[in-house]
């Protein structure tokens, strides 16, 4: 079992032809992921070489648009490799066509374009769940890689693993590698962001396979302070969580564009103590919390 993706996902790739949806569409494949074509309006029509995880030569055809895409291969994933300033354009472009998973690789999406993307999708009816912008996406080890985790840092396992940050997604995951995830999900760093925390908390709670969850966050926000609320009232699994930027200087954004404090709102401090007042084991560094989560899975 996993959440969101699994063998049986068929991924498309929007801005296949582009240099970054070149490199991590072999990347993916190597994975394992079921790439079955890609979005380029310009190319449409033509097809592109890569090689499958067993080294065996796929052509795979470029659609004019994701409706297309859609009707021909029956994909129910894409993932955008659009640069920032269309990358608004490629969402309302998925949403259109009701496709069920979208991954929003790009980083430096204007916050009003997504928070435009977002509305349109709520509007639709919420047919297509969003997982970014500014990501590295979602991954079921040893069945698909959606977006630009690498995927040999682990194996399957019981942890699920969900975070506002990419490379602590990675660190995490090589703390644990020797126990495994169900999935990993990045949900990205910006101040409007599709999947939550939240939401992936609730489908690693209804998701048999996963016994225990990682849950990282960072200063800025109350993102971590809701997702304890819902932790208290709903998570009957085990949760360990780290807070990243217990050292951040109040009032300067800190790598992330969601990641600024004011006052004693969005400190690292004040997401621990709210995360711990739920019933959450939090480290202070991803080294400790990866610790607490062995000593968890063990007593399982």
């Amino acid at each position: 079992m996993s959440i969101f993706i699994n063998k049986d996902s068929k991924v498309i790739v929007q801005g296949i032809t582009g240099g970054e949806g070149t490199k991590h569409t072999a990347l993916m494949l190597k994975a394992g992921t079921n790439i079955v074509g890609g979005v380029n309006a310009r190319k449409a029509g033509t097809t592109v070489a890569h090689t499958d995880k067993d080294g065996n030569a796929v052509e795979l055809p470029v659609f004019g648009s994701v409706a297309e895409a859609m009707e021909k291969t029956g994909a129910d994933v894409s993932i955008a490799f659009v640069p920032g300033a269309f990358t608004k354009d490629a969402m309302v472009e998925a949403i259109d066509a009701e496709i069920p998973l979208l991954v929003v690789i790009t980083e430096g999406v204007p916050v009003g374009d997504s928070a435009e993307a977002w509305a349109y999708a709520t509007e639709k009816g919420n047919k297509t769940r969003i997982i970014g912008p500014n990501c590295p996406g979602i991954i079921t080890p040893d069945e698909a890689l959606v977006g630009i985790t690498p995927a040999n840092i682990t194996g399957k396992g019981p942890i699920g693993l969900v975070s506002k940050s990419g490379t602590l997604t990675y660190q995490m995951m090589f703390e644990l590698r020797d126990l495994g995830f169900s999935t990993a999900i990045g949900i990205g760093g910006d101040p409007v962001i599709g999947t939550t925390h939240i939401d992936a908390l609730a489908a690693f709670e209804a998701d048999p396979e996963t016994k225990a969850i990682v849950m990282i966050g960072e200063i800025g926000g109350d993102a971590e302070e809701r997702a304890a609320d819902y932790i208290k009232a709903n998570v009957t699994k085990p949760v360990v969580g780290y807070v990243a930027g217990f050292t951040a200087p109040e009032g300067k954004t800190m790598g992330h564009a969601g990641a600024i404090v004011s006052g004693s709102a969005g400190t690292a401090q004040a997401k621990k103590e709210a995360l711990e007042a739920a019933g959450v084991k939090v480290g202070k560094t991803p080294s400790e919390a990866a610790d607490l989560m062995r000593a968890i899975v063990e007593a399982l």
